[in-house]
């Protein structure tokens, strides 16, 4: 087996806007821990949190190793390899959201003392873990660093939501592009991180046994899930501003709805893969107010009990309307209007305490014809599926007719079933690791451009701009542990088709 060959970044510095907040607790300081553990951080590297918080180094970098205890892959006491990646770990004090040029000289301050230490320029990297009201004033702090004008060795990357709407996201955008030039700005989605969703592009274009079937001729329909079992808990307060599709739908589903139904790319160029997903983007068929009630589905959880325990409505949530109509459920049958994907509905759904913590894509093959068996064989005959499972196992797997053991031709649905624990010893990175790297190393393959955002909003402002008009008087309409209202099952019984729940887990049917 070839060896894996690791590319090091170039001396970078990373500053972390919201230091001191959950998400680099979390899932920052812990994906840049397993990356320096794992080789991929040049020698010469800082991070560098910021926030109002008073820490001492020392103090930070003791409650940034309770993440890494608590959320990282890989645990650390403390005397492994935290003990040399701490060291590269600091603490500024500063009011970001000031937005004042002295504020921000404090980082032109350790950039310059750095490069100094260092003796070569370094790659600067802003992430901005904070509230998206934050956003413009961050950016327009940085524009005032003198190093952020230098195109190739400064990158700025923002968290989600990227704009509350469309004209939010177009504004947002206005304001960027007249403080940097687009290829440093790294719009993040962690979905694309996954494993199994960067899988999806080897497994269509590097296989010719999928690539052939993957069109309308061959697939009757495609069903994306994310599906959550737990409800707001503590952000209810934004939650209650934003909701299932503004969440999920319009970033995370959509985009790994553009990695299932783009055409094949011309090369792995960043700019050309994102080319062809916006392509899909722009043939997503967009829903009139009538259309919408016909092709969409909302719903709200109400009270009742989860895994045992007894769980508030959503309206009786801390920091939610108790008249509110924001939806914790969501689901939409798209349609993309174009040469390979005509006729082919997309069911995505998403919803907050469903019945299981999974996220799948299932593509479900047309039925093959039965004719030549005998009526026997075919009582359990199912269409081919490939289901693509992202959480919370990552497998693949294929769902096709085989013989029974026996003397009569009996035929049942068995599995074939690659999961990526069984198939490599090597521990799977996060998505936050692989996201990251890419953006310290300036690969913007996996992150949203400009006009993939403001597309995405149109997909989705027609059914926002429906329910805005029509308070819904069913709220809530679904129990905790469901798999959501009934009109969502309607929604796909209408097409003669049903929701693909879970894979079993079981190890009996696989081949």
């Amino acid at each position: 087996m070839a060896s894996k060959v690791i590319k090091k970044t170039n001396p970078t510095i990373v500053f972390i806007f919201g230091g001191s907040g959950d998400l680099n607790h979390r899932k920052l300081t812990p994906a840049l821990y397993n990356l320096y553990v794992d080789g991929f951080l040049n020698d010469q590297f800082k991070v560098y949190g910021l926030g109002r918080t008073d820490y001492t180094d020392k103090k930070y970098r003791d409650h940034l190793l309770e993440g890494i205890q608590l959320f990282s892959r890989r645990k650390d006491d403390g005397k492994g390899p935290w003990k040399e990646f701490s060291e590269k770990v600091h603490y500024l004090k500063m009011d970001a959201g000031a937005g004042t040029a002295e504020e921000y000289s404090i980082l032109d301050k350790a950039i310059q003392e750095t490069e100094k230490e260092w003796k070569v320029e370094a790659d600067v990297l802003y992430y901005l873990s904070v509230g998206p009201n934050l956003f413009p004033i961050i950016a327009k702090g940085i524009s005032t660093i003198k190093s952020s004008h230098k195109e190739d060795k400064t990158r700025i990357v923002i968290e989600k939501p990227f704009g509350h709407d469309l004209q939010t996201a177009m504004d947002l955008n206005k304001l960027l592009a007249g403080l940097f030039q687009e290829d440093q700005i790294y719009r993040i989605d962690h979905y694309l991180g996954k494993e199994t969703v960067q899988n999806i592009l080897a497994l269509r274009f590097a296989n010719t046994l999928f690539e052939p079937i993957w069109n309308n001729k061959y697939i009757d329909h495609v069903q994306i899930t994310a599906a959550e079992t737990v409800g707001v808990e503590d952000r209810g307060g934004y939650y209650d501003t934003s909701g299932a599709l503004r969440d999920m739908i319009q970033n995370h589903i959509l985009q790994v709805l553009c990695m299932v139904a783009m055409e094949a790319p011309v090369s792995f160029d960043a700019n050309e893969i994102r080319n062809k997903k916006t392509d899909v983007l722009k043939a997503i068929k967009r829903y009139t107010n009538e259309e919408v009630k016909e092709n969409v589905v909302r719903g709200q959880y109400g009270a009742g009990w989860m895994k045992g325990s007894k769980v508030n409505a959503y309206r009786e949530e801390k920091g939610v309307d108790p008249n509110s109509a924001t939806e914790t459920y969501a689901a939409v049958k798209f349609q993309i209007d174009n040469w390979r994907w005509q006729g082919v509905p997309f069911y995505v759904r998403s919803g907050k305490y469903l019945a299981e913590k999974t996220t799948l894509i299932t593509i479900h093959f047309k039925q093959a014809p039965n004719y030549a068996f005998p009526a026997e064989a075919v009582d359990a005959w199912r269409p081919n599926r490939l289901t693509l499972t992202i959480q919370p196992e990552n497998d693949v797997r294929l769902l096709f007719q085989a013989k029974r053991p026996g003397q009569t031709m009996s035929l049942n649905p068995v599995e074939m079933v690659f999961n990526y624990a069984d198939a490599y010893n090597e521990p799977q990175p996060e998505a936050y690791e692989t996201l990251l790297l890419d953006a310290m190393m300036g690969n913007s393959t996996q992150f949203m451009r400009n006009d993939q955002v403001e597309i995405a909003w149109k997909v989705v402002m027609p059914i926002l701009d429906s329910w805005n008009s029509k308070v819904p008087v069913s709220f809530p309409n679904y129990s905790p542990g469901s798999w959501g209202p009934e009109e969502a099952d309607a929604l796909i019984a209408k097409d003669g088709r049903s929701w693909t729940n879970s894979p079993t887990k079981s190890s009996k049917d696989k081949l």
